[in-house]
């Protein structure tokens, strides 16, 4: 057990890495594809360090629709590898990271027959959307009939089924009486993308002993076969060799590529953005559904219910990710209008929205390819003219992390002349270990390994899967205080300083728990997370105040709060 702060494991680890100077691969960019590397590469045995500028799964990452699924529109766009590889990784998701990757209903609301019948295969040939066209029943029936022969793993998913009128709303009572039927499948969501991408980054580390990842390391610049590496915290910079660099930074790709003195032109990333609101007539109208469909424009949003809210997006407009990606009002005005189009009957208004977000999806340039039928596929750049290689990543999404990692680390492998010992394929991730699929085997798994942890069970095994056990072993060996106004506790704190690299407040707030994303952040639970966290990290009250200051405005200015700044002891 640890026993000092000063022995978390980010200064341990940022310690031995700047000691070593060298490693054998190096990871730039910490976001799911960047941490699915670097857990295959380690489970292969090769030395990996991954470095990331700000926290884990904090860009592109976080900014996700918190959906694993198949990508049925892709069928229009012609990618059927992407389809048949992307439902083949939902599935296994299902299997191997069930404590956070759960079935969803999904219903697809259809207000034509026919329609989009002629403009689709012009679609499929030229990529352009051209005037949108609604897609009709006839439409999504073929649709959903090849999303069908991608997607049964063995009879495991249901087929899709069709409703007329009469009986979907039945069904959904709430829905537009104008619809002419529902179309419903099932897919998959991810109800906590940053822990799980902390969960396959902690895989990663068990597996090999010289894996290390940095967060809050930024890869600034090259001198010949060195990487200059900065310390974000402390701003100190040092340099690490290594046999082969990968760039997996996503929409950054392209930028990161010039800091290390390469010019690329690969990237050509789209805005996505999402709205959160506490709306119960909402919640209760999707009936535990998520609801599918095509708005006005042609472009393909979502609602659905997630943590007690009703997430709603997602748009899809050009963006430089030079620019802070955020949520603007006229988006906001777009969902509202989706909504009113689907849900005619309710009641919308701005405050009931407790969390928005924004962010860039990693995709390849475009040019004037419509944004809607960029391919969500992946492709690897090899760049051999320096002393070192370079690999690129360009695309990605999280259905396919798991198999992306796999693709990119034979890459590297080969480059490295190495083989493969250690396939991913059907391997557990993290907490999803034995994790308890039925409500009796939930109630004896935290009878076992949660006894005393009373109200706090539910909470532990969401948040942490079986790896619960665990911390709840950890929190019962020292004095433990709850945290008023949130779902954590001092010990538990102490958990994510020591085992999770939280560096920052926004660490909490964020990306180790939900609390921002439910809506149930406030100065006072600011104030009472830091005066917590501030023992742990050695925060002296200056620091500790400047991280309330800047978290709230980070929540203010990124997610629409309206948080006052200033700290209050």
């Amino acid at each position: 057990m640890i026993d000092s702060t000063r022995a978390s494991r980010r200064s341990s680890e940022l310690a031995t890495v700047r000691e070593s100077g060298r490693t054998t691969a190096l990871v730039i960019g910490g976001g799911i594809n960047g941490i699915s590397l670097f857990r295959d590469l380690a489970l292969q045995g090769v030395d990996v360090v991954l470095v990331e500028r700000g926290d884990f799964a904090s860009g592109a990452s976080a900014a996700s629709s918190h959906m694993i699924h198949g990508g049925i529109r892709y069928l229009e766009n012609g990618e059927f590898r992407l389809v048949r590889e992307s439902v083949q990784e939902r599935n296994g998701l299902l299997r191997i990271a069930p404590h956070y990757v759960k079935p969803l209903q999904t219903t697809i609301p259809i207000y034509s027959t026919f329609s989009g019948i002629l403009s689709a295969p012009l679609r499929l040939l030229t990529h352009r959307s051209g005037k949108p066209k609604e897609r009709g029943a006839v439409l999504i029936k073929i649709g959903l009939t090849l999303y069908d022969t991608f997607s049964r793993d063995g009879g495991s998913v249901p087929r899709h089924r069709f409703l007329g009128r009469k009986k979907s709303l039945a069904e959904l009572p709430a829905l537009d009486p104008n619809i002419k039927y529902t179309a419903t499948y099932y897919d998959a969501s991810m109800h906590d993308p940053e822990r799980l991408a902390l969960d396959v980054l902690q895989d990663g580390r068990a597996a090999r002993e010289h894996a290390y990842a940095l967060n809050y390391v930024e890869a600034i610049a090259r001198r010949d076969d060195e990487i200059v590496l900065r310390d974000n915290e402390s701003g100190d910079e040092f340099t690490v060799r290594a046999d082969v660099v990968i760039n997996a930074s996503g929409p950054w790709t392209d930028l990161t590529n010039e800091a290390l003195g390469e010019s690329t032109r690969y990237m050509g990333g789209t805005k996505g953005s999402h709205i959160v609101l506490d709306h119960p007539e909402l919640l209760a109208a999707t009936q535990g559904r998520e609801i599918f469909l095509e708005h006005s424009d042609g472009r393909i949003v979502l609602i659905y219910p997630l943590k007690g809210r009703v997430l709603v997006g997602t748009t899809d407009i050009e963006a430089d990710p030079r620019e802070p990606a955020r949520c603007t009002e006229e988006e906001v005005d777009y969902f509202f209008d989706l909504i009113h189009h689907v849900f005619p009957q309710l009641d919308l208004d701005r405050n009931q929205i407790v969390y928005r977000f924004a962010g860039i999806r990693p995709l390849p340039r475009h040019e004037d390819t419509a944004p809607g039928f960029v391919s969500r596929d992946y492709r690897i750049e090899v760049d051999r003219s320096g002393t070192v290689p370079t690999v690129s990543l360009v695309g990605g999404k999280w259905t396919t992390f798991r198999a992306l990692g796999a693709a990119l680390s034979e890459r590297v492998l080969d480059i490295l002349g190495r083989q493969r010992s250690v396939s991913t394929a059907g391997l557990p991730i993290g907490g999803g270990r034995g994790f308890p699929k039925t409500v009796r085997a939930r109630q004896a798994w935290i009878q076992t390994h949660l006894s005393g942890a009373e109200s706090r069970a539910d909470e532990l095994l969401k948040r942490y899967g079986t790896r619960a056990a665990e911390v709840w072993e950890f929190i019962q060996s020292g004095e433990d205080t709850p945290l008023g106004g949130t779902t954590v506790s001092t010990r538990e704190l102490e958990w994510m300083v020591k085992r999770e690299s939280v560096v920052r407040l926004a660490d909490v707030v964020l990306r180790r728990t939900s609390l921002a994303f439910t809506g149930d952040v406030d100065l006072t639970v600011l104030n009472e997370l830091a005066g917590a966290l501030a023992p742990l990290l050695e925060w002296d009250d200056e620091r500790r105040d400047a991280e309330v200051t800047a978290t709230g405005e980070l929540l203010n200015d990124a997610h629409g709060l309206s948080i006052p700044t200033t700290a209050r002891r």
